[in-house]
């Protein structure tokens, strides 16, 4: 495992490191780190995402209420293997937006891991309703974390604060 020391300094004090069933992988969820265009655009082409232009996609990232990367840590270079962003008002209300763990990634709870620290970071700001829109072949992935799905359990799902 890294110092705290330079981990804080990579990804900010309010990183949370995430368990993974390889010892040797040092994982990190940052909403402090900056997240690299470049970066951003292939792990969403590893996803499977059309692309955007980048200029439309650094100006949601500027305009996002809560921008989450899961690092795989690396003193150096650190790489970007997950994402989330979130949309609102910062006080009642938010939208979770493009969720993503790079495939060699996915199995291991990473997905659940970065759900929980938006969360966390949205429940901080006192957000009291949380949506979110996803593909129908992954909105059971958010139904299992306590989600509460649309009435046509389609698309949408819905988290409050308790």
């Amino acid at each position: 495992m890294p110092p705290v020391d330079l981990l804080s300094d990579l990804y900010g004090p309010g990183h949370r490191l995430c368990e993974t069933p390889n010892q040797e992988l040092s994982l990190v969820l940052s909403r402090e780190r900056a997240i690299d265009l470049f970066e951003l655009e292939q792990l969403c082409d590893a996803v499977g995402w059309s692309r955007r232009p980048l200029r439309r996609v650094r100006k949601a990232l500027q305009h996002s209420l809560l921008r989450v990367g899961l690092w795989r840590h690396d003193p150096r270079v650190p790489r970007l293997v997950g994402f989330a962003r979130c949309t609102g008002d910062g006080v009642v209300e938010a939208t979770v937006w493009d969720v993503a763990v790079h495939p060699h990634y996915q199995g291991a709870g990473l997905g659940r891991s970065l759900m929980a620290y938006v969360l966390d970071q949205l429940r901080e700001l006192e957000v009291e309703r949380v949506s979110l829109f996803a593909d129908p072949g992954v909105v059971g992935f958010y139904q299992n974390q306590g989600w509460e799905l649309e009435p046509l359990q389609r698309r949408c799902a819905f988290w409050y604060a308790p």
